[in-house]
């Protein structure tokens, strides 16, 4: 004897979700309301950037008025010619002092300090008996002539070494030493009054003083050079 079992259950079987036209209004509502909702956020937006243009917009016309009006009372001044011939003649000048100043800080011009500081140098190494007559110095010092006279020989030498002290002097030497003999004339007698002839005779001979013998030197710190010598002073 056979018999049908049926073991289908409707409860197990997949139900089908239907959506229904209330669920759909509702969405589609929801939908809506959201972007409406953007739409009037994006609008005021727009507006506040809108008005924010236009006034910078008034500010910039504003300001460039304000400019037109400056420009229109105080115009940009034009170069003068004169003006600028006389900056660029300035700039010249100024131009040819630098070289100037820099060609006499090199020493290419030779001594520009005088020569004052030699001649006392030569007065402060003073020695007794012994006197100057000439001296010479060319350019920058590097030529140095001295002349002079003395009573005793060994004097020139003590002259020498207190012209070496000297500061200016220091590091020069000189080359070249000549000493002669010499002496000056004697002096004319003066004229005697009327006496007898040999009182005359006498006085003539009392009156006339022997004449005075001395040495003339001359130093150089070089051979004399050609052609005159600056700074020169005689006796």
């Amino acid at each position: 004897m056979s018999q049908q079992i049926n073991l289908f259950n409707p409860a197990f079987e997949k139900q089908k979700q239907v959506l229904s036209a209330k669920g759909m209004a509702q969405g589609l509502g929801l939908i809506l309301l959201v972007s409406g909702a953007l739409a009037l956020y994006g609008a005021r937006q727009l507006a506040v950037l809108e008005r924010a243009a236009a006034d910078s917009k008034l500010m910039l016309a504003a300001r460039e008025a304000r400019r037109a009006d400056v420009l229109t009372r105080f115009p940009t001044p034009q170069k003068d010619p004169l003006i600028a011939r006389a900056l660029g003649q300035a700039q010249a000048d100024r131009a040819a002092l630098l070289e100037a100043q820099t060609i006499l800080q090199g020493g290419e011009l030779g001594n520009t300090h005088g020569y004052a500081a030699y001649f006392r140098a030569f007065a402060h190494a003073r020695v007794n008996g012994l006197w100057l007559t000439e001296a010479s110095i060319v350019g920058a010092g590097k030529e140095i002539g001295l002349q002079g006279r003395t009573v005793q020989p060994d004097l020139v030498p003590q002259y020498i070494s207190a012209l070496s002290r000297q500061s200016v002097l220091q590091g020069k030497s000189f080359a070249r030493l000549d000493m002669a003999a010499a002496q000056t004339p004697a002096p004319a007698p003066a004229p005697a009054p009327a006496l007898p002839v040999a009182s005359a005779g006498a006085l003539a001979e009392a009156v006339v003083a022997p004449a005075r013998r001395f040495i003339e030197f001359s130093l150089q710190s070089s051979a004399a050079p050609a052609g005159g010598a600056a700074g020169t002073v005689k006796e």
